[in-house]
C-alpha cells in the first residue's frame, strides 16, 4: 500500500523503515527534521521513561531492546552502555524489569552517599544526531523520500493509509487534549574518557549519559512547559548536580544547551482508526521513552497497516 508517515522523530522514521522493510510505498513529511526535532535532544538512553500502560510499554521496549542492540556494530550510532539508576529509598524491582536480559543490585556499600539502593545495567545508548541521519540516509536507499512540510489536516494527505507520528503536533492533528508537553533542558559537554551512564529519577532529574563524542547531562521534566528558549539558571542546576556524581566532569567543556518537548500522554497511543478520508494508525505519546519505543511501536504499526 501507499502509506504517508507524518513525523521525522525516531518514531515516525523507524515507522517507516518497518513500513519499507515490509513492502510498502512509504513517503515521510514532517515539519522539523534532524536537529529540530525532539529526538535530536534526547540523551537516548534506552529507558521506559514517562510511557505507559506498564505492560505494553514493556513489551515495547523488549522489542526496541533488541532492535537497537543489533544496531552496534554498524554506522548508526548505537552502543551498548554500562550504568546505574541509584535510588534514596529501597526499591523493588523496576516494573520493565522483563524487558532488559539483567539487572543486577548494587552493593550497599557501594553506593553514594545520600542513596539506599539502586541497580545496574547495560543497555543501548543512541547518539541521537547520528541514528536519525543513518535512518534517513537508509530510507532514502530503499526510495523513501523525507520531505519537510507542515500538515494542517491528516485529512489533506495522499496514501492509502497515514501514520500519525507527529508527537507533541498530534494534540492538533489528531484533535488530542491529552498530549502534553514535559520540558526538557540538558547541557552537552565534551567527552572526557566517561562510558558509565548514571540516573536518579528524585527531584529533580538528574542523569549523566556518555555518547561516543559528547556526554549528555540533564535534565528537567516541567509539565505543561513549552518554552524552548535556555534558562541559564537550569544549565548551571544541571551541571552541578552531574559534577557531584561525577566529579571528572568539573572540567569539562560545554558545547552545546539543548531544550526538547517531550510528548507525554496517559497512555502511548498505536491505534488504527478507520475514518475520514483513510485509515489513521496513530502511534505517539511516548513521552521521554521515544527512543527506547520507537521499533517497537514501529511493529504493531506494520500490523496495523497491514
Amino acid at each position: 500500500m501507499r502509506v504517508t508517515v507524518v513525523g521525522a522523530g525516531i518514531v515516525g522514521l523507524a515507522c517507516a523503515l518497518r513500513l519499507s522493510e515490509a513492502g510498502h510505498r512509504v513517503s515521510v513529511v514532517a515539519a522539523a527534521r534532524g536537529s529540530a526535532t525532539t529526538s535530536s535532544v534526547a540523551a537516548a538512553l534506552w529507558y521506559p521513561y514517562r510511557a505507559h500502560p506498564e505492560r505494553a510499554v514493556t513489551r515495547w521496549a523488549a522489542l526496541g531492546y533488541a532492535a537497537l542492540a543489533g544496531l552496534v556494530e554498524g554506522p548508526a550510532g548505537v552502543r551498548m552502555r554500562t550504568g546505574t539508576e541509584l535510588l534514596r529509598e529501597v526499591s523493588p524491582d523496576p516494573w520493565w524489569r522483563d524487558a532488559v536480559p539483567t539487572l543486577d543490585r548494587v552493593p550497599a556499600a557501594e553506593l553514594p552517599e545520600g542513596y539506599a539502593d539502586g541497580w545496574t545495567l547495560t543497555v543501548p545508548v543512541v547518539d541521537t544526531g547520528v541514528h536519525l541521519a543513518w535512518l534517513e540516509e537508509t530510507l532514502a536507499a530503499r526510495g523513501v523520500r523525507v520531505a519537510g512540510q507542515r500538515v494542517g489536516s491528516l485529512d489533506e494527505l495522499s496514501g492509502d493509509v497515514v501514520v500519525d507520528c507527529a508527537g507533541l503536533g498530534a494534540r492538533e492533528l489528531a484533535g488530542d487534549r491529552s498530549v502534553q508537553a514535559v520540558r526538557g533542558q540538558v547541557v552537552v559537554v565534551e567527552q572526557v574518557g566517561l562510558t558509565r551512564w548514571l540516573l536518579d529519577q528524585s527531584d529533580p532529574l538528574t542523569y549523566v549519559v556518555p555518547r561516543l563524542q559528547t556526554i549528555v547531562l540533564g535534565g528537567s521534566a516541567d509539565e505543561g512547559d513549552e518554552d524552548r528558549d535556555v534558562r541559564p539558571v537550569t544549565a548551571e542546576a544541571v551541571r552541578a548536580r552531574a559534577v557531584a556524581l561525577v566529579p571528572a566532569l568539573a572540567g569539562a567543556r560545554v558545547l552545546a544547551h539543548q531544550v526538547g518537548l517531550r510528548p507525554a500522554r496517559p497512555a502511548v497511543r498505536v491505534e488504527r482508526v478507520d475514518a475520514g478520508a483513510r485509515p489513521v494508525v496513530h502511534c505517539y505519546g511516548h513521552g521521554g521513552a521515544g527512543v527506547t519505543l520507537a521499533y517497537g511501536c514501529a511493529e504493531d504499526v506494520v500490523t496495523l497497516v497491514g
